[in-house]
């Protein structure tokens, strides 16, 4: 079966304002109740969050299934757990940001606010010229499928490098062109020190954090295209997936040693996801099969590592 085309499916404008609408005002509720809990998020309300926003876009799952269909709405589900489970890498290198800046955990929830909002603006941006090379040059598609297998097979093979996030080229570019505090000043990205105007350290851990979920980005939106071309699914899947990152962050950062086979498991996805893009002309493989697939992958690597890490523990003790 051939590969679908990129599908220009309309979609009304109020349906785009809405969405917008409601992002913000789900975002806002969160950031006033973290502001009147004024402390750092417990493992249980951590999860009570993110199961929130999973719920939310749920929600919003259902709701496109009723007004675009069963096949969108089967689409934006696919789509939403291959970003939110590619998004689990973004927070083991966010768990390492923070520990090797020593950013104190309140400071970490401003950063991670931030961070969103300028990973919103980044990926609306990428996803359009994504969308626009794919609309005008079909064979990017397999561009984009060749690299994820690349890139799986290097995340499967590579070893682990202890990173200097301190020494790299960003960080030595900023502290040669702008002046930086050597300490922190509470929850502020700038500070006025001796009357000169200067950047924290929180400002360039922010940088940091932006740039590296760029950098997890060129991985992820690709992926979105092996399962739709549709702008409108691409764009609010990614967005949904986002949302939920700062929330799974706190529930997921103590545990982060825990998911040993995770990294596996998302090569495997990778790969799979690549394959899927490189051999659709040929053999199309239905989205509900891709679904089945991506939550068997996470499933299996999860409980093994769950099982592996506590055998340790036990092993140890």
């Amino acid at each position: 079966m051939p590969r679908e085309t990129l599908r220009a499916v309309p979609t009304n404008i109020w349906f785009w304002i809405a969405f917008h609408a409601g992002v913000f005002i789900a975002i806002a509720i969160d950031l006033k109740s973290f502001k009147l809990r004024d402390r750092e998020l417990s493992m249980r309300a951590a999860t009570q969050r993110s199961l929130i926003w999973v719920a939310l876009s749920l929600g919003f799952n259902i709701l496109v299934w009723k007004t675009r269909g069963a096949d969108q709405g089967l689409d934006f589900l696919t789509a939403y757990v291959i970003e939110y489970s590619l998004s689990v890498d973004n927070i083991f290198v966010f768990v390492l940001i923070f520990t090797y800046f020593r950013v104190p955990p309140m400071s970490q929830h401003r950063v991670l606010v931030w961070g969103i909002l300028g990973a919103l603006v980044m990926r609306g941006v990428m996803i359009w010229l994504g969308v626009t090379l794919v609309s005008r040059f079909h064979f990017i598609l397999y561009l984009f499928g060749i690299f994820l297998v690349v890139t799986a097979v290097r995340m499967f093979f590579g070893k682990q490098e202890e990173q200097d996030f301190g020494k790299n080229w960003l960080m030595r570019l900023c502290r040669r062109s702008v002046h930086v505090t050597n300490d922190f000043h509470g929850e502020h990205f700038t500070a006025r020190v001796n009357g000169k105007f200067m950047l924290t350290p929180l400002a360039l851990v922010l940088l940091l954090v932006d740039v590296m979920d760029l950098i997890f980005a060129v991985d992820s939106i690709p992926a979105v295209f092996a399962i739709t071309q549709d702008v409108f699914i691409i764009y609010t899947s990614n967005i949904c997936a986002i949302l939920g990152l700062r929330s799974l962050y706190f529930l997921l950062a103590k545990l982060v040693d825990r998911f040993i086979y995770l990294k596996t498991g998302i090569s495997i996805l990778l790969a799979f996801i690549g394959t899927k893009m490189i051999v659709a002309d040929f053999f199309r493989i239905p989205n509900g099969i891709s679904l089945g697939v991506i939550v068997t992958v996470l499933f299996v690597t999860i409980t093994a590592s769950m099982i592996a890490t506590k055998r340790k523990a036990n092993a140890e003790n």
